[in-house]
């Protein structure tokens, strides 16, 4: 099984509603994407400097699951949208 961890830092315009609509976008992936096992979106509350604004943990069954994941275009379509919203990522992904 692979896990693919993201953490996303938004800016500051629009934040709340781009959150919103980010999260929404992301969960409807789970019915769209047939090799995304499961995905779990969630909206940070920590106040810390180093805190991010969103995250996504996400389940697949292999390598090739994530990649044809990273290339399916409903996934290509919230890519686009929340790349014109934030300002970092950070990424990690692993195998267990």
């Amino acid at each position: 099984m692979v896990k693919h961890i993201v953490l996303f830092a938004f800016k500051d315009e629009n934040k709340q509603e781009n959150l919103l609509k980010a999260k929404e976008m992301l969960e409807a992936l789970v019915d769209s994407v047939p090799s995304l096992k499961s995905m779990e979106v969630g909206l940070n509350f920590s106040k810390e400097s180093r805190a991010m604004d969103l995250s996504i943990v996400t389940t697949f069954d292999d390598k090739e699951g994530l990649e044809l994941y990273a290339n399916h275009p409903k996934h290509l379509e919230v890519v686009k949208f929340i790349k014109s919203v934030v300002s970092e990522s950070k990424v990690s992904d692993y195998i267990i």
